[in-house]
């Protein structure tokens, strides 16, 4: 636990990089690691020394709250509150997304049809502006506005160095059912259910997330937290958690090694890296199974360009990368995934239904609606004269088309009117006026599609 003193003594070195840095010059993070699947554009230039920013201030068990860091890691942050039987209303899949990022740049998980996503649950935020002040903002205080903004506006209002969020009560384990579908229809009218009572078959769902392996083979996992003496499975060694989903109606985890069942093979992706042939496994260390270390992978290939050469040897035309979360909503899924497998042919895809409580402005959902996330990272193969990002312009395209959006932690193509539209840029570029009045923080849309 870091305490306030220590939070105290990260601040002023907060402000003094940012003092450092010349007037006029953007302010951005100087941060090494990264979750984002974008490309960005590399600077020399001094960034804001948040390297003290990364832990929990303080847990009140009592009051089931905790003040946490902006750059803290989830992983972390759950290591602190399990102890107290506590967990976050909803815990990304990867360990090392920072609460600070969730926030403002969108999480979501298994809890999202309950909870909402991981903004939901905060009661304020510390902010440092543009103008490098720092401002305590709230749902209903003087700065309600920006509070309200903050949600997917991924640094262009500013960067949140302390959040007071909720916490839920959980026990221990967690009962698992993986509920077989043979079509999309039939799992959304299962969704529709679980959203309206709480329940499926009778029995009380905490979570649910879903699995599409092909258009007639959709496996709904359904989470009940209990207290019951349950066997509990471990997919940190030779299993492999996804392959269970098809394997066993029932299974059994901890609770901690249900927060990170996605996290040991980055969901199916780690197998790309040979991670889930069995003699590769059992000599890739335990520690090493987990999404940073396959992230960093991927960025060797990047420079490396390996992929690109095996290509050329297999003689592939071209390779485009799709990594993308959409939300739709519940009633058009059907026509989305059949609409994907047509055109784009990636399986297996996430699915993980969610809605929100209130309305926020940079990510305008219907309140109460409930909405599902899909999710789908890999690449595919396309014509040598392919334009480039023309599958992610059609994923966009037909999100657009059936009243979705898509989260903007990977590229986006958008044309600036209709990001306008989507993003809610007016209200943000209205805030940017009153929080960083000198643009010192770079605006969304040259942020996730221009990738400054």
């Amino acid at each position: 636990m870091k305490g306030w003193s220590a939070h105290q003594e990260s601040l002023d070195r907060l402000r003094e990089s940012y003092a450092a840095i010349p007037p006029g010059s953007p302010v951005r993070l100087a941060k090494r690691t990264s979750n984002l699947f974008r490309p960005r554009t590399a600077t020399t230039a001094p960034g804001l020394d948040v390297s003290g920013l990364d832990g929990v201030i303080a847990i009140d068990p009592d009051a089931a709250t905790a003040d946490v860091q902006g750059m803290c890691t989830y992983e972390d942050l759950v290591a602190a509150t399990l102890p107290h039987g506590l967990m976050p209303f909803v815990v990304p899949q990867l360990r090392t997304i920072t609460l600070g990022g969730a926030v403002t740049g969108l999480g979501i998980e298994s809890t999202s049809l309950r909870n909402g996503l991981p903004h939901e649950s905060v009661l304020e935020m510390d902010v440092l502006t543009g103008s490098g002040e720092i401002l305590t903002v709230t749902p209903d205080g003087e700065h309600a506005d920006l509070f309200t903004a903050f949600p997917n506006s991924y640094g262009s209002l500013g960067y949140a160095t302390r959040l007071r969020i909720r916490l839920e009560r959980v026990p221990e384990r967690v009962s698992l059912r993986h509920v077989r579908f043979d079509s999309a229809d039939d799992a959304v009218k299962a969704i529709h259910e679980i959203g309206q009572t709480g329940e499926h078959d009778g029995r009380q769902v905490d979570g649910v997330d879903g699995t599409a392996f092909t258009p007639d083979e959709i496996y709904l996992t359904l989470a009940e937290l209990t207290d019951a003496p349950i066997d509990v499975s471990d997919y940190t060694r030779q299993q492999i958690y996804y392959r269970s989903v098809q394997e066993l109606e029932t299974d059994g985890l901890t609770v901690h090694d249900y927060l990170w069942r996605w996290d040991t093979d980055w969901f199916w992706c780690s197998g790309a890296f040979g991670a889930q042939t069995p003699w590769v496994r059992r000599l890739w260390p335990r520690r090493w199974r987990r999404s940073d270390v396959y992230h960093r992978l991927v960025g060797l290939d990047t420079k490396l360009g390996i992929i690109e050469k095996l290509d050329k040897i297999k003689k592939v035309p071209g390779r485009e990368r799709v990594i993308q979360d959409i939300e739709v909503p519940l009633e058009a899924l059907p026509e989305f995934l059949a609409w994907f497998d047509a055109e784009v042919g990636m399986r297996p895809v996430w699915l993980c239904p969610l809605r929100t409580t209130r309305e926020w402005s940079s990510y305008p959902l219907e309140t109460g609606a409930i909405y599902v996330n899909v999710g789908f990272w890999g690449t595919v193969e396309v014509p040598a004269d392919a334009a480039p990002g023309s599958v992610n312009r059609a994923v966009e395209s037909k999100v657009h088309e059936l009243g979705g959006h898509k989260s903007l932690y990977s590229e986006a193509f958008y044309d600036e009117a209709t990001f306008a539209d989507l993003y809610g840029t007016a209200a943000i570029d209205s805030l940017r006026e009153r929080y960083d009045p000198d643009a010192r923080l770079t605006n969304l849309y040259d942020k996730a599609v221009r990738n400054s």
